[in-house]
C-alpha cells in the first residue's frame, strides 16, 4: 500500500469519525432541548393545577347554585299547581251556587238547551 492511499485511508477514517462524533454530538442536543422543552410543559401544566382547582371551585358553587334554582322552581310549580286547584275548585263552587240559584229561580228554565249557569243577571238592590 502506498503512503498516499494510506493517507487518504486515515483522512477517510477522520471524516468518518469526526461525521460520528458531529451526529453524537447533534442527537446529544436534541436530546438536552426534547429534556427542557418537557420540563417547560410539565412546570406550565403544574401552573395549571391552581387554575383547574379554582375553575373546579366555581363549577361546583353554580352547580349547586343551579341545584338550588331548581329546587325553589320545582316548589314554585307545586304552589302554582295549589294555586290552579284552588281556582278550579273556586269556580265550580261559584257554577253550584249559581245552578241553585237558577233552579230556585222561577224565571230560569235549567232544562234549557241554551241553558248556562249564571247567564240571568241578579237584580239590583236598593239601598
Amino acid at each position: 500500500m502506498s503512503d498516499s492511499t494510506a493517507v487518504i485511508i486515515v483522512i477517510v477514517a477522520i471524516v468518518v469519525v469526526a461525521a460520528i462524533v458531529a451526529a453524537l454530538l447533534m442527537r446529544t442536543r436534541g436530546r438536552e432541548r426534547q429534556a427542557r422543552q418537557a420540563n417547560e410543559l410539565r412546570t406550565q401544566a403544574a401552573a395549571q393545577s391552581t387554575e383547574i382547582e379554582t375553575v373546579q371551585r366555581e363549577a361546583a358553587a353554580r352547580q349547586a347554585a343551579a341545584d338550588q334554582a331548581a329546587e325553589e322552581a320545582q316548589l314554585a310549580e307545586a304552589r302554582a299547581e295549589e294555586s290552579r286547584r284552588k281556582l278550579l275548585q273556586t269556580e265550580a263552587s261559584q257554577e253550584d251556587t249559581l245552578r241553585e240559584a237558577d233552579r230556585l229561580d222561577p224565571e230560569v228554565d235549567p232544562s234549557s238547551p241554551d241553558y248556562e249557569p249564571g247567564s240571568v243577571t241578579p237584580p239590583r238592590r236598593q239601598a
